[in-house]
């Protein structure tokens, strides 16, 4: 069983894979200046709170104007340090908690295989329509997913998916890997074709390759009770919720993103 750190080096290996990552005594602060948009792409994480808050506040501030980014931050075991949220609330920063809960494959589900539905794996051929229905489904950022989507794309730690309805292209989603560890990702129907089951086809398609590897454990992390709900009907289990903290200096908060907003 994962405990918290496991998630949390999981996840830092995650964002790793399409943001530079810089250590600090604090946390990180990860950056992509091709990606401006991508929140998960450009914020500082804030995992240790050492330090003098104001330092660490004028730290990330100075590095992202620098970057021409908007300064975020992240944060995580935030809510004995209320002083380092009021620090940030009096410098200008929107302040929002989430609840992220975490889930793991724990059982096998039987699902009858649509005749009408096929599967396959993205390549250079069908990139482009992968790409094409991720950029139409604002819960995964709309357009700025085309950029992520071509640096996963090149990176080994990914594969993609693409499922087609009576051959229409219509569902993607990708898997992460990082040594024994697997994370589902970017799981998204076509709005004209939800309602029949397309998302549990896909993801038992993923589970059934996942166990011919050398992979111990596949996660998720879904963005609401709605989302969560639909994986538990593929098995997945929910171990823990974590709350985390989101900080910005402008832009948009992630409830609005995730509303699509």
């Amino acid at each position: 069983m994962m405990n918290t750190k496991d998630i949390e080096e999981l996840d830092i290996a995650y964002i790793s894979s399409f943001a530079t990552k810089i250590d600090t005594s604090w946390g990180y602060l990860f950056f992509n200046e091709d990606q401006p948009d991508y929140y998960d792409a450009n914020h500082a994480n804030i995992s240790t709170y050492t330090g003098h808050y104001e330092e660490i506040i004028e730290e990330v501030v100075t590095f992202y104007q620098s970057k021409k980014l908007i300064p975020r931050f992240y944060l995580s075991h935030y809510e004995e340090h209320q002083d380092f949220v009021d620090a940030l609330k009096q410098r200008g920063f929107g302040f929002e908690e989430f609840a992220s809960p975490v889930q793991l494959w724990t059982k096998k589900v039987y699902v009858k295989q649509d005749p009408l539905v096929s599967i396959e794996k993205v390549t250079k051929e069908n990139k482009q329509v992968a790409i094409d229905i991720e950029c139409e489904i604002p819960e995964l950022g709309g357009s700025i997913r085309k950029k992520a989507f071509e640096q996963e794309f090149q990176h080994s730690g990914y594969t993609h998916y693409l499922l087609k309805y009576n051959n229409i292209p219509c569902s993607t989603a990708c898997v992460f890997e990082h040594e024994r560890d697997a994370r589902l990702e970017s799981v998204a129907t076509l709005k004209d074709f939800r309602g029949k089951g397309l998302i549990g086809q896909l993801i038992h398609s993923i589970q059934q390759e996942v166990e011919q590897k050398d992979i111990e454990r596949l996660w998720v992390m879904p963005i609401n009770e709605k989302v969560e709900k639909v994986y538990m009907k593929s098995g997945f289990e929910t171990i823990l919720t974590m709350m985390g903290g989101h900080a910005f200096f402008g832009g948009k908060s992630l409830e609005d993103v995730r509303k699509g907003l």
